[in-house]
């Protein structure tokens, strides 16, 4: 309770609080974004030349907004349930695409055609779901990596458990690029084609930047938290160290009292011892 270890106290809290938010500032710069690519994915770029079927799909290309002209096949469309729309459960229409100029595939069980699965829109109940327009089409759309499919799981007939690239190959027996597109817009002749009153555009936005951590700035932020409870632990300290020394002048003290007062009450305890007297040499 000693006046100069209370405002020790008072400014160790306040240094301790420092410290805590340079601890806060350096843990809010160790989880920063990735830069944005230099080449904007909204830039609308044609599908042949942004991704190469049988390509691993880069990371580079993802959400990029792009276009490909090409046919639907009717029979190839596919509904994938539990797809959200104003927080409503449904379904989205996913139909097959063949492009146009797309580089074919080798090997046994390659198509002819090259295709890529497109999802049109959505819809909340599966009779409201048509088929795709007929004709040659040109469709823009964002393209998105396949999705994995759900194991053990079958989603029945005219439908899948995701828009999952290896599940749609083995349902409609052709050679497909490793991702899909995300429909914007459907043309046909130069003319926008409607989707109709039950079906719903998908617009889905890019997804936000990876987040990286930095290391160097999170160990900072442990260390201010260190300096922090080592501030309240050198405070600590110093007090205790006083109050022992307290305790041993107290100590002293009453050593020192006790030791007068013994005196003062036995006084022949102090005097000195008076020398006997000398013997007498006898003489022979």
């Amino acid at each position: 309770m000693k006046p100069r270890w209370i405002a020790g106290l008072v400014f160790a809290l306040l240094l301790s609080g420092v410290f805590v938010l340079l601890s806060q500032w350096q843990l809010s710069r160790s989880a920063q974004h990735e830069p944005p690519a230099p080449s904007s994915i909204e830039e609308v770029k044609p599908l042949v030349d942004v991704l190469r079927p049988g390509q691993f799909f880069p990371g580079s290309v993802s959400d990029q907004m792009v276009t490909a002209t090409g046919t639907y096949d009717p029979g190839k469309q596919v509904l994938v349930e539990g797809r959200l729309y104003n927080n409503q459960k449904g379904f989205w229409i996913v139909s097959a695409f063949a492009v146009n100029n797309a580089p074919t595939l080798k090997g046994v069980g390659a198509s002819p055609q090259t295709w890529i699965p497109v999802a049109r829109g959505w819809v909340a109940d599966a009779a409201q779901a048509g088929p795709p327009p007929s004709g040659t089409i040109t469709v823009t759309g964002r393209l998105i990596p396949s999705e994995a499919p759900l194991p053990n799981v079958d989603a029945g007939p005219d439908r899948a458990s995701a828009v999952s690239t290896a599940e749609l190959i083995n349902k409609w027996e052709v050679s497909s690029y490793q991702g899909f597109i995300a429909a914007t817009s459907e043309v046909s002749g130069g003319v926008p084609i409607p989707l109709g009153d039950d079906v719903k555009a998908l617009n889905i936005p890019p997804q936000p930047p990876a987040e990286q951590v930095n290391w160097l700035n999170l160990f900072y932020a442990v260390e201010w938290v260190v300096f922090a409870g080592f501030s309240i632990f050198i405070w600590w300290r110093l007090v205790k160290d006083d109050y022992r020394r307290d305790l041993e002048e107290d100590e002293f003290d009453d050593d020192f009292d006790d030791d007068d007062l013994d005196r003062a009450d036995h006084p022949e305890a102090t005097t000195e011892p008076t020398n006997p007297e000398p013997e007498q040499k006898v003489q022979q």
